[in-house]
């Protein structure tokens, strides 16, 4: 989605969609890496878009990757169809170039990256959300290091 930028791409956001709340991300191409901005609350899979704009205004990103939520055994789900939607509003509603990334396993990474900090359930006072679009995000800068 969106054509190739006219400029490298260095700055990213990255988005793990959700119907109750999106997390957020900013990543570094140079580095590889990302970490985790905030989680917005959503209205059945709808954030509140000027809290989007602020943020794509403050890290006027190069580009944006929007994880994928596919099943298990790679197929489409009803969710990947909603996170597609989300991916081509943010492109239609910012002109930048939209990306989607398999998302598998992402939530489950991010809830042992918590326990592995001693975080004991407690998800919605510190909710796994950014960090899942933190790791999405560099599994996406991870596959596309050689470009």
């Amino acid at each position: 989605m969106g054509a190739a930028a006219d400029r490298p791409l260095r700055l990213l956001l990255g988005f793990d969609y959700g119907t109750k709340q999106i997390g957020v991300a900013v990543g570094q191409v140079v580095t590889g890496q990302a970490r985790e901005l905030c989680t917005l609350k959503a209205q059945n899979g709808v954030p509140d878009w000027t809290r989007v704009e602020a943020l794509v205004k403050e890290w006027q990103p190069d580009a944006i990757v929007v994880g994928l939520p596919l099943n298990m055994d790679g197929t489409p789900s009803e969710m990947s169809a909603r996170a597609e939607k989300f991916a081509r509003r943010l492109n239609g509603r910012f002109g930048l170039p939209v990306h989607t990334h398999d998302e598998r396993l992402t939530t489950f990474e991010a809830k042992g990256e918590r326990l592995a900090q001693g975080q004991r359930g407690g998800y919605r006072e510190r909710p796994v959300d950014a960090l899942a679009a933190a790791l999405l995000l560099e599994g996406w800068l991870a596959q596309h290091a050689h470009t």
